[in-house]
């Protein structure tokens, strides 16, 4: 199910995509390039309506598509992942070591108590 969310979600970026490069800012976009067919047809300012609304599904399409794929990632419920394992099989008490104190203690240096004249 992921592999076909991702199809979609690819297939609408292109499209949407399309739709914007289309478009002008100045309003020429297609129906300038389309030339008098589009103005016979639908007319220049729904040209610009049909490519606005367009944008705005399309976008829309793609954040519905993002926000519901991971719904169907599958979860590892049924399996136990390698951390669980590690866990289940660890000592119960940390390890001990034997090994002494590597330092050697020294006692203080006596003071000395003789006078010196």
């Amino acid at each position: 199910m992921l592999i076909v969310f991702g199809i979609l979600i690819i297939l609408s970026s292109v499209i949407l995509g399309l739709i914007v490069l289309v478009q002008n800012p100045k309003g020429g976009g297609l129906s300038g390039s389309l030339g008098g067919f589009s103005n016979q047809l639908m007319g220049v300012k729904q040209t610009t309506d049909v490519l606005e609304k367009g944008t705005w599904v399309f976008a829309a399409v793609v954040a519905i598509l993002c926000v519901m794929s991971p719904v169907f990632i599958p979860s590892a419920s049924g399996t136990s992942s390698k951390n669980d394992e590690l866990i289940k099989n660890a000592p119960a008490t940390a390890p001990t070591t034997n090994q002494t104190n590597t330092v050697p203690m020294t006692a203080p240096a006596a003071a000395d108590t003789t006078k010196k004249p």
